[in-house]
């Protein structure tokens, strides 16, 4: 797919809507419609059985747009197939998308032909939905006969081959919801789901009970897990059964189970559901039951999505939007208002020697990278961690080079990672002011998975960002991109396993990276086109932003609710999510030139 076609994103960008226009390889788009009746259905009536008469080169392309219909086993595209490849197709094991498939023929002999299919292949669907981005040449080979004067497919491949056009208008990508293991926060789980409106909220309930993808799954908590389930199915808010989750009237969910819940599993459970409902564009209030009563008795008429706030990962009890630059090598404040800037207290508005800062999210602590002052052989830099005031300081770590350190949302802990290979988590404990260093096992960015292409190992890391879940980092190894998952183990210490490759088809090397939402992720790279590029954490919709006013190169990116901040070759410039996308381009921030960076809490 080229990066001509565009696709409307719609979704919560810095807590705000931010449409973005860019590359099509796995848009989710919809038209506007009236309040009520958002609808995220398929945009087409679906794909036909085959045609009488159709030459074989056509029906292979209809068959291939057929299979992006998956419903009763892919019972229309089976149409397409003779009576015994249909009673063997295997269309469990993978779902394969592929962008404008060439259907080239090989060999035709009377009845019977072989065709080879060709294109780029821009990911798998697996199971639950869990979409695994590529960017490589698929290839299978295709065999047809006639049955009376119709051809039809006698052998195809087990799993299935969709065109990437079929799959947009079948399918949709929807975030489930999950708690992470602290119960502080739930966390996003993309899916891709094909199905009616109406039968939308059963699916995606559905899916929250099965749990989430394999690769997250030892993140986070499920508490829609057996023995918890939905019984007596899932009508709207008056009792109806028709027309679930279409429009006004809300949903009513009885979970078996419940009962025994305790008050913040409880909490939990509501937040799973309110939150992943809500997200797929299915109206409150979403009447939630414990076995036949209210599961929460505040809320016996419904919940809403401000009565689960506190556990929404898009909202943070702290204001991240305060900026804060280093300058000439200080950590300073900026009001971009007033055109305002002052130097921080203490040590680190006074020194100029800071390489890079990390704010936690509340402003009260920093993590610096600072230059050592030693002389050779001794390490060039040392990470530098204290109250932003200045007055109490350690210098915790030395190496010759580290990345922009990255807090976690509690400022319990700041991640970074020295020497481009050695992922450190500096543990600050606010009780006592004691401050640890703990080695995080990273050993998965070395290993290479089975039938992938990605290049290991996955070094050197030259960017590392936390999610605010404190599931994730978004990484940047060897110029490209990558989404880990980060877990506890039983002795107390951290990994990194799973490590997903995000934006597979950037054309450059990335240099810079920072979570925009709790599933964007935004992203600086080389070059003087498209620098600035927004994608989702499963790889799906890499997407260029405005580059009007940008002034490449473009150095580092930050993100904070309704702004991104990008540091390019003259000024520190900023994007407001509000406005319409024609209208949105890139301005200046008084007073910032081409020697700072923005720093932004969190």
């Amino acid at each position: 797919m080229t990066r001509t076609r565009l696709a409307t994103l719609l979704g919560a960008l810095f807590s705000c809507v931010l449409v973005l226009a860019g590359c099509a390889n796995l848009p989710d788009s919809s038209a506007p419609q009236a309040l009520g009746t958002l609808n995220r259905q398929p945009t087409s009536t679906g794909p036909h059985p085959p045609t009488t008469g159709r030459d074989p080169d056509l029906l292979l392309h209809d068959f291939l747009e057929a299979t992006a219909d998956p419903t009763d086993h892919h019972r229309t595209a089976r149409q397409y197939l003779t009576a015994a490849a249909a009673q063997d197709w295997d269309d469990s094991t993978r779902t394969v998308i592929v962008d404008k498939p060439d259907t080239l023929r090989e060999s035709r002999s009377g009845d019977t032909t072989t065709y080879r299919i060709r294109g780029r292949k821009l990911g798998e669907l697996r199971d639950g939905g869990s979409f695994r981005a590529q960017d490589n040449t698929y290839e299978t080979r295709i065999e047809m006969t006639k049955v009376g004067d119709d051809w039809r497919i006698s052998q195809v491949e087990p799993g299935v081959v969709v065109d990437s056009s079929a799959f947009y208008k079948s399918y949709r990508r929807y975030p489930l919801y999950f708690a992470n293991l602290a119960g502080t926060t739930m966390v996003p789980d993309l899916r891709w789901v094909s199905t009616t409106k109406d039968q939308l909220a059963q699916r995606l309930l559905s899916l929250l009970s099965e749990g989430a993808q394999p690769a997250l799954a030892p993140a986070v908590r499920n508490v829609l897990a057996q023995p918890i389930h939905v019984r007596d199915g899932i009508t709207k808010a008056n009792g109806a059964t028709d027309n679930v989750g279409v429009g006004l009237g809300g949903v009513r969910i009885d979970f078996s189970g419940a009962a025994g819940l305790d008050a913040h599993s409880r909490e939990l459970l509501a937040a799973q559901v309110v939150l992943t409902l809500a997200g797929a564009d299915i109206p409150g209030p979403y009447v939630l039951l414990a076995d036949g009563k209210p599961l929460d008795e505040r809320y016996p008429g419904g919940w809403s999505l401000d009565d689960v706030s506190s556990l929404n990962p898009a909202v943070s009890p702290n204001d991240r939007s305060r900026l804060y630059a280093l300058r000439d090598g200080a950590l300073v404040t900026v009001n971009p208002a007033k055109a305002e800037i002052v130097p921080a207290p203490g040590y680190f508005g006074s020194v100029h020697n800071l390489q890079s800062v990390g704010l936690s999210e509340d402003g009260r602590l920093v993590a610096a990278v600072a230059d050592s002052g030693q002389p050779p052989p001794a390490p060039r830099h040392t990470l530098v961690l204290g109250n932003f005031d200045g007055t109490t300081m350690f210098s915790v770590v030395q190496g010759d080079s580290f990345t922009r350190p990255s807090w976690t949302s509690d400022g319990g802990a700041v991640w970074t990672v020295v020497d481009g290979s050695r992922v450190v988590r500096v543990v600050h404990d606010r009780a006592t002011g004691n401050v640890s260093v703990q080695d995080v096992d990273s050993s998965a960015l070395t290993v290479g998975e089975a039938n992938s292409t990605d290049p290991v190992p996955r070094l050197p890391i030259t960017d590392l960002s936390m999610s605010r879940d404190g599931t994730r980092a978004a990484i940047i190894a060897g110029g490209k991109v990558y989404s880990a998952v980060v877990v506890q183990q039983p002795d107390g210490k951290y990994s990194l396993i799973s490590p997903q490759p995000v934006a597979v088809d950037l054309s450059t090397t990335a240099v810079s990276i920072d979570w925009s939402t709790p599933d964007t992720l935004v992203l600086a790279r080389e070059g003087d086109v498209n620098p600035v590029e927004s994608v989702f954490i499963d790889g799906s919709e890499l997407s260029p932003l405005s580059s009007q006013n940008l002034t490449p190169p473009v150095r580092a990116v930050s993100a904070a609710p309704g702004t991104l901040y990008a540091a390019d070759s003259r000024a520190v410039m900023q994007l407001q999510a509000a406005g319409p996308a024609a209208d949105r381009f890139w301005r200046e921030t008084p007073g910032l030139g081409a020697n700072t960076v923005p720093v932004l809490p969190g």
